[in-house]
């Protein structure tokens, strides 16, 4: 009993400290290299925000839907057009880094899925996929996801 109360602490604690990362308040640099910083690796089979999303729990604007994907609106764009992709089953997959070839054919849905949102949302000019992977890559949702950003010009070198 008390492992499953310590783990709804540790869920609550990680829903807090993504709700402050999504406050349209800070700065969005610095909320996302704090919320990044501080969810841990270890975290990574633990429920996201992620999987509240994907069962409803918490709202979102829904894109593109289907039985391997969901894409939706980020709520802090950083491009006119941001929307996240991410699988609706982990299956472990909680960043690039843990890929194995059993996610073969998830990670090449993800990509796809970028391409025909992309497509949907008018993105002819071009687009941008980002996947942060990692502490240092400023992964603070350890739930593989896709970024794609359009409707600006992007610069380089990112980062």
């Amino acid at each position: 009993m008390s492992g499953n109360s310590s783990n709804n602490n540790n869920i609550s604690k990680r829903i807090s400290v993504l709700s402050s990362h999504f406050a349209r308040s800070s700065p969005i640099m610095a909320s996302e290299k704090q919320a990044a910083l501080a969810v841990t690796p270890s975290d990574a089979d633990a429920p996201t925000i992620f999987d509240k999303i994907i069962n409803k729990e918490i709202p979102s604007t829904v894109v593109y839907e289907d039985d391997k994907v969901l894409a939706f609106r980020d709520i802090t764009p950083q491009a006119p057009t941001h929307i996240l992709i991410i699988p609706k089953f982990k299956d472990g997959l909680s960043g690039l880094s843990k890929a194995e070839e059993r996610h073969f054919e998830i990670l090449g849905r993800l990509l796809y899925t970028a391409k025909l949102v992309a497509k949907q949302e008018g993105l002819d000019d071009g687009f941008r996929i980002v996947i942060n992977d990692g502490p240092k890559g400023c992964q603070s949702v350890y739930h593989i996801h896709v970024h794609l950003l359009g409707g600006r010009q992007m610069n380089w070198p990112p980062g």
